[in-house]
């Protein structure tokens, strides 16, 4: 018997409320699901609008600088002390080259490259991107651009670029007043960022000594740049929109080239520094520390063994001596102690003093000597600045004091520096108590004021603030700020504008104190007794003069030492100050002739031609001699 299943009984009705419920709720999670990405979509349209805006703008658009020409620099009459001159430079886009190593070898065969140049190109390549251009060398040279010219198709990737770099027509003459630009190195960047600079890191150099460095803000301008489009990859599509560069500004300072190459020859090979300044405005006239060094060098990069060379030389060529050294002003100061002993009613014109050739202080042995054996009798204020005569000056510097002699040389501008627009610029040192307890923890004694007023002992001064003391003197008794900054200039046809100075500040009381001092100046130069009359022999004008011997040894006994003699570094520094021409003077000097042994025989003999030459440039003599001419 067959036996058949039972069949299902179906509910339509049941499976259709079913399907309903199943829908609904799928429908439910469609619409969350909808909500949520509308919400999400929302959050990113609406919340993080801006933000991601800003990261896509990023990737479309790059800022790209505009390097402002650099502010030229002139001296007095016009002449470029600094100017930015045309030049080319090598470049390679790293991903256009398929074989690097060989491409150098290449280049080689017809470009000359040093070890220190691969060496700075193989550094920026692996900080830089492949598609952009990493220089290989600057500054090629005609023949090298002849040649890469004729096989240009053989090199892909590899550019010759013009651009402008900084040159220094005069090289040596005036490194130490100009200075010279470098590249920006992490030290400059640290402190533009400190600054708030951040936009001039794009520069490819910054000034690094001299006036480059100290009117860096006015020399540099304005960095310009430019909107450029790019790609996913980063390159160059279009330039959006630019803004440029605003160039630097010109300074004209107030220097005369002319007298600078005349204050070189001056010194005759020898090394020292000097300092001329118009007393009448404060402005330097020339300055030169000797010996110098080419700072063009340093433009597209020194080498290292250029850089040794310099850095390891005795003789010290970096070092500017006008600034930064520090020497015994020796007799040089003796017309300032003369003035401030006239100020404080000591001492009078006719005041006289008797010189037998050594001093000693009340209840002591230990003698203080002149520097002539027997001494030289009875001296005035005249005769003791004509002589030099110590013994008036060990007794003036005991009837001043210590606290008088450091109150009334720091109101004459030593102990602190002059303030002359060039950085670090030292201050030297003013001996007082105060001083000598904070440096030795010691008191003071009678015997350092002796000898402080002769200019020795504690004394350091620059040759700058001798010159700015000597400007004072020249200048009837005002102090005035001695600068190189003249005038400045923003752009070819800009009116030029004046730089502004602080008002000169009074030292004298009285001029006929100053008069006294300046006839005891005239008498060495002229007089027959005067130290420096040998080297104002014949001279058609007036100068008037001191010279100064800062003895490095000091003599035994009663034995005299022959300076010449003497192993040369351990001979005396000649100094001298002084104006011309005495009656109305257009310049005060200041100079240090190093180990020269004596201030009349060495130093005076320098300060007579550097006041030669500039009374020619003036023209109360011959002719002035044309400007010298540029170095390479």
């Amino acid at each position: 018997m067959r036996r058949f299943g039972r069949r299902p009984v179906r509910a339509p009705a049941a499976e259709a409320e079913q399907f309903r419920r199943r829908a609904l709720w799928a429908a439910f999670g469609v619409l969350l699901a909808l909500l949520a990405l509308a919400a999400g979509y929302a959050h990113l349209q609406i919340v993080q609008y801006e933000s991601f805006a800003t990261r896509s703008e990023k990737n479309r658009i790059r800022l790209e600088p505009i390097v402002p020409a650099r502010g030229l620099v002139y001296d007095r009459n016009g002449v470029l002390l600094a100017d930015n001159a045309p030049a080319y430079r090598l470049d390679v886009v790293p991903e256009r080259v398929s074989d690097m190593a060989a491409l150098l070898e290449a280049l080689r065969q017809r470009v000359a490259l040093s070890e220190e140049e691969i060496r700075r190109f193989e550094q920026a390549r692996k900080g830089s991107r492949r598609f952009k251009p990493v220089t290989l060398k600057y500054r090629l040279s005609e023949e090298e651009i002849a040649r890469l010219a004729v096989d240009r198709h053989r090199f892909p990737g590899v550019e010759v670029v013009p651009y402008l770099t900084r040159r220094y027509p005069f090289g040596e003459l005036a490194a130490h007043i100009v200075g010279y630009v470098g590249r920006i190195d992490a030290d400059d960047l640290a402190a533009m960022e400190q600054r708030g600079e951040g936009r001039f890191a794009a520069l490819p150099h910054i000034g690094k000594t001299g006036i480059e460095r100290y009117y860096e803000a006015r020399l540099r301008g304005d960095v310009g740049y430019q909107e450029v489009e790019t790609n996913a990859e980063n390159r160059p599509l279009r330039v959006l929109r630019r803004h440029d560069a605003k160039p630097g500004q010109d300074l004209h300072l107030g220097i005369d080239i002319r007298l600078q190459q005349a204050m070189v020859e001056a010194f005759q090979g020898q090394h020292g520094a000097a300092v001329a300044i118009d007393p009448g405005s404060g402005e330097i006239l020339a300055m030169v520390s000797l010996p110098s060094y080419d700072p063009n060098l340093f433009v597209g990069g020194i080498s290292f063994a250029d850089y040794r060379r310099l850095n390891e030389d005795v003789a010290r060529p970096l070092f500017n001596r006008n600034v930064l050294g520090g020497f015994p002003p020796g007799s040089t100061l003796k017309p300032f102690m003369a003035l401030a002993g006239l100020e404080h009613g000591l001492i009078t014109p006719q005041s006289t003093v008797f010189s037998s050739g050594a001093y000693r202080l009340p209840g002591q042995d230990r003698e203080y000597r002149d520097w002539r054996p027997g001494g030289h009798g009875t001296v005035n204020l005249r005769e003791s600045l004509a002589q030099s005569v110590n013994t008036y000056y060990f007794d003036l510097a005991v009837k001043l004091g210590i606290d008088r002699i450091s109150e009334d040389f720091a109101r004459m501008g030593f102990g602190r520096p002059t303030g002359i627009d060039l950085a670090g610029e030292a201050a030297g040192i003013l001996p007082s108590r105060a001083w000598k307890q904070a440096r030795f923890k010691q008191p003071w004694f009678p015997g350092e004021t002796v000898i402080a007023g002769i200019g020795q002992g504690y004394w350091v001064v620059t040759p700058l603030q001798l010159a700015q003391a000597t400007a004072m003197l020249a200048d009837g008794g005002r102090l005035r700020r001695p600068h190189l900054l003249r005038a400045s200039q923003a752009g070819f046809g800009a009116p030029r504008l004046p730089e502004p100075q602080p008002p000169p500040v009074p030292v004298a009381t009285q001029a006929r104190h100053v008069e006294a001092v300046k006839d005891g100046l005239v008498a060495t130069m002229h007089g027959p007794t005067g130290t420096a009359a040998r080297a104002a022999a014949g001279a058609p004008y007036r100068m008037a003069g001191k010279t100064g011997t800062a003895q490095r040894v000091s003599r035994q006994g009663t034995e005299r030492l022959d300076p010449n003699k003497l192993p040369y570094h351990l001979r005396h520094q000649a100094l001298f100050i002084g104006y011309a021409p005495a009656e109305q003077p257009t310049i005060a000097l200041a100079l240090v002739v190093e180990h020269g042994g004596s201030g009349s025989a060495a130093a005076a003999p320098v300060a007579r031609r550097i006041f030669d030459a500039w009374m020619r440039l003036s023209g109360a003599l011959e002719p002035s001699p044309a400007v010298p001419e540029a170095g390479p």
